[in-house]
């Protein structure tokens, strides 16, 4: 399954150097301002509220914080693989170095849920996240975001 109609190839960072869950949701929110225009301090509040409800770190590594966020026009995704692993109150309290960041229109619903089950659905995918994390660059990770699913037929 792939998530190119959720993610651009310059929404990703192959390398962010971030100390704690916080720092992690800033550099993101600002990646995040690059690409809609909006103020990344908003995109951050949006985020931090959303993760006091919850971690979003999903186990495994893996963290997918979302939020829907006022004056955005679509759904749009940013990844980040950590150059070190950090504390994300994950569900299975394991640090967490692989992160998509989803921001979704206001009043986007199903939309917005079926995106986050595409994503938790790939990065769920062990082959995936060992090809993302053996990646040297942005080009190659977007390229494993992006991977058709396998199929099941014999």
């Amino acid at each position: 399954m792939s998530l190119n109609d959720l993610i651009a190839q310059d929404a990703v960072i192959a390398s962010l150097k971030a100390s704690s869950k916080k720092q992690v949701i800033q550099e993101m929110s600002e990646k995040a301002a690059e690409l809609t225009g909006l103020p990344a301090r908003t995109i951050f509040e949006q985020l931090l509220q959303r993760e006091r409800l919850g971690s979003t770190g999903i186990g495994h590594g893996i963290a997918i914080p979302h939020s829907r966020v006022p004056g955005i026009g679509k759904i749009v995704g940013v990844f980040a693989r950590l150059d070190r692993a950090i504390e994300f109150d994950a569900v299975d309290d394991e640090p967490v170095d692989l992160i998509f960041m989803l921001l979704a229109p206001e009043g986007e619903g199903a939309d917005h849920l079926k995106a986050l089950a595409r994503i938790a659905r790939v990065l769920r995918d062990s082959n995936n996240t060992s090809k993302i994390r053996a990646s040297r660059d942005a080009a190659a990770i977007y390229g494993v975001l992006n991977e058709p699913a396998a199929s099941n037929a014999a």
